[in-house]
C-alpha cells in the first residue's frame, strides 16, 4: 500500500493576494466599460444618448423675428424672467464668466440664449435691457427671447422645463416658479447636457464639459 502524497497548503496571504487581484480586475473591467460608454467624465447630467434640439419661433430682444435653430453654434440655453430675484441673474452671471474663460475662437461658437416664461412683462424692450448688464462686449452679447402663449408652454415642454405664476394678487407683481436647469446643446443641434443652477457656479467645471462638447 502505497503512501498518499503530502497535502500542500496555500499560505493565507497567497490566497489573499489572488482574491484583491480578482477584485482589482473586476473593478478595472468596469471602470473600462463605464469609459467607453461615457469617456469624458462630464459635470452635467448627460443626454444619453443625444436628442435633437427643439425648435422654436418668437421676438429677440430688438423686436425681430427669430427662430431658435442651433446649429453652426454650441448653445447653453435657459428659461427665465427678467423679474426673477436670484436664480436667473446668478445663472447668466456665471454663464457668462465661463464664455470670458473660453479662448476668442471658442466664445465665437457659443451662444447664450435666454427665453422668457414670463412674456407678458418681459417685451422685447424689457429682455434688451436686462441681458445688456451680462456681457460688454458685442461678442459677448447674449440673446433674449420672447415666444408668446401658448407657443411658450410647448417650447418648454419639449425641453422637459416647467413654469408656473406664483400669484400675489397684483397683476404686475408677481413672481414665476421655473426649472432652473441650463441646456447644452452642441453645433449639430444635439442636446448633449444640463446643468443645474447650484452647478454653475463651478466654473472649471462647467467650462470643461462646454470644451470637450465642442470637440
Amino acid at each position: 500500500m502505497q503512501d498518499s502524497p503530502p497535502i500542500t497548503v496555500r499560505p493565507w496571504y497567497v490566497s489573499l493576494i489572488f482574491a484583491l487581484i480578482a477584485v482589482a480586475a473586476l473593478l478595472g473591467g468596469v471602470w473600462l466599460y463605464a469609459r467607453i460608454q461615457n469617456p469624458f467624465p462630464y459635470y452635467g447630467t448627460t443626454y444619453t444618448p443625444p436628442q435633437t434640439a427643439p425648435a422654436f419661433s418668437g421676438s429677440d430682444q430688438d423686436s425681430r423675428a427669430y427662430t431658435f435653430a442651433p446649429q453652426g453654434k454650441t448653445t447653453a440655453l435657459f428659461f427665465g424672467f427678467t423679474h426673477c430675484p436670484t436664480i436667473c441673474p446668478l445663472t447668466l452671471t456665471y454663464l457668462d464668466k465661463v464664455r470670458g474663460r473660453l479662448s476668442p475662437a471658442q466664445q465665437k461658437d457659443f451662444q447664450i440664449v435666454f427665453v422668457s416664461i414670463d412674456p407678458e412683462r418681459d417685451s422685447p424692450a424689457q429682455l434688451k435691457s436686462y441681458v445688456g448688464f451680462f456681457g460688454t462686449s458685442p461678442a459677448s452679447k447674449m440673446l433674449g427671447v420672447n415666444v408668446p402663449e401658448p407657443q411658450l408652454a410647448a417650447v418648454a415642454r419639449s425641453y422637459g422645463a416647467g413654469y408656473s405664476r406664483a400669484d400675489t394678487g397684483s397683476k404686475t407683481e408677481y413672481q414665476m416658479n421655473h426649472t432652473t436647469a441650463t441646456y447644452l446643446i452642441d453645433r449639430r443641434g444635439q442636446l448633449r447636457l444640463l446643468w443645474d443652477y447650484t452647478q454653475l457656479s463651478n466654473l472649471e467645471r462647467v467650462q470643461a464639459d462646454i470644451q470637450e462638447v465642442m470637440r
